[in-house]
């Protein structure tokens, strides 16, 4: 079976595999089919499955967009921040670039 040309761009166009312990990370470029570019980010983990006797792979995937890029990587560079040096950002608490109705920052306490 052929592929379409908009199917083999949709597959990948830049691909990164980081084995970390027992964890496997993989960073795949992709593209919409408005042809924008997109990130997933994937965490698999090899299991054993007592029941099957078997391993087997647990994955997580995480899609993240070009619009997005700057609010998650301020969020994730904060957070290791945080794990090196004990220091909280001076916004600590608030959602970046969520306010509520009233202009107020929404804290983790309102998602649930």
């Amino acid at each position: 079976m052929e592929m379409s040309e908009n199917q083999e761009r949709r597959e990948g166009h830049f691909s990164r595999a980081v084995r970390a312990g027992k964890r496997t990370y993989f960073f795949d470029v992709k593209s919409t089919r408005g042809d924008e570019k997109y990130l997933t980010i994937t965490e698999s983990k090899r299991k054993f499955s007592n029941e099957e006797g078997k391993f087997y792979y647990e994955k997580h995937k995480l899609f993240l967009y070009k619009e997005d890029f700057e609010k998650f990587f301020r969020g994730l560079n904060e957070s290791i921040n945080f794990i090196e040096t004990g220091e909280f950002p001076e916004d600590y608490g608030a959602i970046i670039g969520e306010k509520t109705e009233s202009g107020e920052d929404i804290s983790f306490e309102d998602l649930d």
